[in-house]
């Protein structure tokens, strides 16, 4: 463990090490306690990393001035945690306020329309399935997800199955429904449940999108102080092109692709060569500018990347004239790692004019 001002100072410097251990690392912690208060993870853009990037540009855009004017003895990480908690908060506002509707629907209108809909679109399967993920944990809610909901057993006949009161079912059953089962169904099938129609409905999603964010990348030492590039591109991998570890000045056709945030605040990183070499604009996060290319990766979780990223191979495939190096995006600052970032490019390894690094292109031949 190393002294808070020195952990401060490795944020101001976009120190990526530092980053990825401490913010990350503190942000983790403070998410694990409020997502068993309020669960986060279950909730369209509660997850992990879509918070933790919130708190971390918010406290970008005033230059870490929030941590560095914490009252004098309190420890950085309480002073973080409690600063993640304002997030938190907003966050759930704004979540409570896109979804309203679940005030207005009582748990009886849900489960008629799950069992409603369930011989053609296969609800009851799906809620049930996700439910009984939820609640892995819990033996008794398990089987009441099975024997209530999904079979549609009587409570009193489940109260004996179990040895349990009906009274204890009923109040265990109504906890599952407030708590999980209509914020779910509202969340996934909102359209179907508040018009009324009857509609093609997307297949359940995996059991990763229940499951909280997975932690932080490896603990390993980066070169600090923004990406060091060289224009030499001689290295192939099994005749794959290569982005070199080390760029310095690029050739009048090739285009620096680099990470970046929404707000186009290219502070550190790869982000802050780009904009002070290869032209990248302050105040635009997304697409070419000058001889780089912004990729956003700080604005959620993986799957946020992916409509960028497929944006930028549809870009280079448009101009075949253009060499694209694309830089570890993502793997700095924003906290993935090669293994989560990589299969987004997985289109761009046969074409000819983009380069990846090396490490995404091992995860990719894996």
């Amino acid at each position: 463990m190393i002294d808070d001002e020195l952990i401060i100072n490795g944020f101001c410097s976009f120190d990526e090490y530092i980053t990825k251990e401490y913010f990350y690392g503190y942000c983790r912690k403070a998410y694990d306690i409020f997502d068993h208060k309020y669960q986060l993870c279950n909730k369209t853009g509660l997850d992990f990393y879509s918070l933790a990037h919130e708190y971390y540009i918010s406290l970008l855009v005033h230059e870490f001035k929030p941590l560095l004017d914490r009252p004098r003895g309190m420890k950085l990480s309480t002073w973080m945690i409690n600063g993640f908690r304002y997030v938190v908060l907003d966050a759930l506002k704004a979540y409570n306020k896109e979804f309203a509707q679940l005030s207005d629907s009582s748990a009886d209108d849900v489960l008629e329309y799950i069992r409603s809909t369930d011989y053609e679109e296969g609800m009851m399967q799906q809620v049930s399935d996700a439910a009984s993920l939820h609640y892995k944990n819990d033996e008794i809610m398990q089987q009441i997800v099975q024997l209530v909901l999904f079979s549609g057993y009587p409570q009193k006949e489940v109260a004996e199955m179990i040895h349990m009161t009906p009274a204890a079912v009923n109040q265990r059953y109504k906890k599952m429904m407030d708590e999980f089962i209509t914020p779910y169904v509202v969340e996934n099938y909102s359209e179907g449940l508040y018009q009324g129609a009857m509609y093609e409905i997307e297949a359940g999603e995996t059991e990763a999108e229940y499951m909280p964010a997975p932690k932080c990348g490896a603990k390993a030492r980066f070169s600090f102080g923004g990406a060091k590039f060289m224009s030499e591109k001689s290295v192939y991998m099994e005749n794959r092109r290569i982005t070199p570890d080390e760029i310095i000045a690029l050739k009048p056709n090739e285009i620096f692709v680099f990470g970046s945030n929404l707000q186009g605040y290219h502070a550190g990183g790869a982000a802050f060569t780009a904009r002070v070499k290869f032209g990248a604009v302050m105040g635009n996060g997304d697409g070419i500018q000058g001889q780089s290319y912004a990729i956003p990766t700080m604005q959620g979780g993986v799957e946020t990347i992916k409509p960028y990223v497929d944006k930028f191979i549809a870009f280079a495939a448009d101009h075949p004239e253009k060499d694209f190096l694309v830089t570890r995006i993502g793997c700095g600052i924003a906290g993935f790692t090669a293994a989560e970032i990589a299969p987004l490019f997985k289109e761009a390894v046969r074409m000819h004019n983009v380069w990846l690094p090396a490490d995404f292109l091992r995860v990719l031949g894996e």
